[in-house]
């Protein structure tokens, strides 16, 4: 017997149907000998919903509120979802992320797993139920709800995936795996049968919506092997899982695209140390996320500091900037550019194959693409371009390292 952590975006449970589907799913899963906790999103729409009513009653509502609002998504498909499994005969329990010992720190509507106390789940488990969780919640120490973010419900079930032992984590979503690049851009995209955790987190932070990089951050931490499958079919999906030897085999594994970014540059900065602690400490305490930053010193013999973020946070970053450099230097000045987009290419071969770079260059130069920023880590290479570019972009890179086809 094994006990199996199965997740189900609000896609999976977007209608009553679907959720009948899941259910029979679950039914299947445990007739086959296991114990299933499944880990159940709000339904399709639901939280979108819940938050534009929340904005059309105020322009301002308070984060503490939209928590206690959109948790109840959740609860609803939790209930659904344990209903129809009794309905076919299977023995269920729902449970809130409070019940289910979830504990979080942070702030409200993005909050962090500090621990989880597995007690009742393990009871609900003993008595040979079947476990329907909801995601994206959890309660802080002073016992107020707390959601997750974007991604909370992919967290949820690796974290107790970890806290409860369980053999295998199963995300299961609208897509039947992790591909080469996004199928929607590059038709000849190629599902990849394993990934490792290193590179599963660099495509997470580099665009690919599959999985949120502090899910994965999770799974490694943990140890968590788990795959992403389609909740639609039984075909098997993408192993995420700690790297061995053969996959150094392939050079690059995928291509992640990430739109909607924006550049700020600053410029007129003294180089002395403690300028880019001040800079990026402003934006860190305007809880703004930072992505490729570079740094250097203009002819004038001023710093220079370029960083790029997504363009819903280039307004936010201003305001925090603008009241820092005036105490920093009269000759600080703030350059923006928006309507950019970041192609990153990803593969552990980098370690130990050369001209990676040089063929993702001229590949994006045949194609006629202008590059703009350019970032590198062990296992990434990562450029900016023209934000209308990086369909033409993505496909001509994908090509260039043959990803379409299967690593000999």
């Amino acid at each position: 017997m094994a006990l199996i952590v199965q997740k189900y975006g609000g896609t999976s449970v977007g209608s009553l149907d679907r959720i009948r589907n899941v259910a029979a799913r679950l039914k299947k899963t445990r007739d086959e000998g296991n114990q299933v906790v499944a880990v159940v999103s709000a339904m399709s729409g639901v939280t979108d919903g819940l938050l534009k009513m929340a904005h059309e009653l105020t322009s301002q509502p308070s984060e503490r509120e939209l928590d206690v609002l959109v948790s109840t998504g959740e609860q609803q498909s939790i209930a659904l979802v344990a209903m129809a499994l009794q309905d076919i005969g299977v023995p269920a329990a729902s449970i809130t992320g409070r019940q289910a010992g979830i504990y979080t720190k942070g702030s409200h509507t993005r909050g962090r797993i500090a621990d989880i106390d597995p007690s009742m789940m393990n009871a609900f488990l003993a008595e040979g139920k079947t476990l329907v969780v909801a995601g994206f919640q959890g309660v802080t120490p002073e016992g107020m709800i707390h959601t997750l973010g974007r991604g909370g419900s992919d967290l949820t079930a690796i974290a107790i995936a970890a806290a409860i032992k369980a053999d295998v984590c199963q995300i299961l979503t609208d897509v039947d795996g992790v591909y080469t690049c996004d199928p929607r851009i590059v038709p000849n995209a190629r599902k990849l049968p394993e990934i490792s955790y290193d590179e599963m987190l660099e495509m997470a932070s580099s665009g690919s919506k599959v999985m949120q990089s502090r899910s994965v951050e999770f799974a490694k931490k943990y140890g968590v092997v788990f795959e992403v499958r389609s909740s639609l079919n039984s075909n098997p999906g993408t192993l995420v899982l700690e790297e061995h030897p053969a996959m150094e085999n392939v050079v690059i594994r995928g291509i992640s695209i990430e739109r909607s970014q924006s550049r700020v540059t600053v410029t007129g900065i003294p180089d002395e140390p403690g300028m880019s602690a001040a800079i990026l400490g402003a934006l860190a305490e305007a809880e703004i996320n930072l992505d490729m930053i570079i740094s250097n010193i203009a002819n004038d013999g001023y710093a220079r500091h370029s960083f790029t973020m997504h363009s819903n946070d280039l307004g936010k970053a201003q305001a925090a900037l603008k009241p820092v450099l005036e105490k920093l230097s009269s000759n600080a000045k703030i350059e923006t550019e928006s309507g950019i987009a970041k192609l990153s290419a990803v593969g552990i071969g980098m370690r130990s194959h050369s001209g990676v770079a040089a063929t993702m260059f001229k590949a994006l130069g045949d194609a006629g693409i202008n590059i703009g920023m350019i970032s590198t880590s062990e296992i990434k290479i990562a450029v900016t371009v023209d934000e209308r570019s990086i369909e033409e972009a993505a496909r001509a890179v994908h090509d260039a390292f043959h990803l379409d086809k299967e690593p000999v």
